[in-house]
């Protein structure tokens, strides 16, 4: 017996490409709101912001050195059994049944992002000069809108190699999404080897296809990345 039956991989490959639109849309979705939300913790934290602050601190603190497949778990189990609590307390009809798997998902890999995504955010709006928004301040601009005209853009543009970077982490950690009966790229993998007891040839067609992707979304960003940069040449 070969010890890898490439004609197997050739034969489901196809199979496993039909989780590609759902590792996508995890990894868009949570990239996209992970951005917002990450923005407003990174601004409670630079503006110290009473309580908040500290809370900030602890969120990213925890949820930063925890591994995500717990997180996952923790909502994937912790949800239903808190639905369960309000209808008992509550007399509420929620069914845990009937929630789709992929919102689990997403609201675990968006809070993970988030934590993330605030550090790099942090990073990036502490990186400007303090007298970009001491100028805006002084043509009448208020705060608010220093920021979200002069400050936060740039800020972004520092910080796009490490949001690229963390975009491309994130659709490699979307691989874990199977463990919460989500049916993408490695669950698909799983299932077909579970058939056939090829997973050596599966999960090889799994890596494939990650890292395929992840070479395209690393030639997209950088494209983009330098496209950004020369607008801001042209704006100066």
């Amino acid at each position: 017996m070969d010890f890898i039956n490439i004609q197997f991989a050739i034969e489901h490959f196809p199979e496993v490409l039909k989780g590609v639109p759902m590792t996508l849309t995890i990894a868009i979705i949570s990239m996209i709101l992970g951005i917002l939300l990450g923005l407003l913790v990174a601004l409670v934290r630079i503006y110290k912001v009473p309580v908040l602050s500290q809370i900030a601190v602890l969120y990213i603190s925890f949820i930063r050195g925890t591994p995500l497949v717990v997180q996952l778990y923790v909502f994937f189990y912790g949800v239903p059994e808190l639905l369960d609590l309000l209808n008992n307390q509550f007399g509420t009809g929620f069914d845990a049944d009937l929630i789709n798997p992929l919102w689990y998902a997403l609201i675990a890999y968006t809070i993970n992002t988030t934590a993330n995504q605030a550090e790099i955010l942090r990073a990036s709006l502490n990186a400007i000069h303090s007298g970009q928004m001491e100028a805006a301040l002084s043509v009448g601009m208020t705060t608010p809108q220093a920021l979200r005209r002069i400050v936060i853009p740039q800020a972004f543009t520092v910080a796009l190699p490490d949001l690229g970077n963390t975009f491309i982490n994130l659709i490699k950690a979307t691989s874990l999404a199977f463990a919460v009966k989500v049916i993408e790229i490695m669950a698909i993998a799983k299932i077909v080897a579970n058939d056939g007891y090829n997973f050596v040839e599966m999960y090889l067609v799994a890596a494939l296809v990650y890292w395929v992707i992840c070479i395209i979304c690393e030639l997209l960003l950088g494209k983009f990345e330098k496209y950004i940069r020369r607008t801001e040449v042209k704006a100066a």
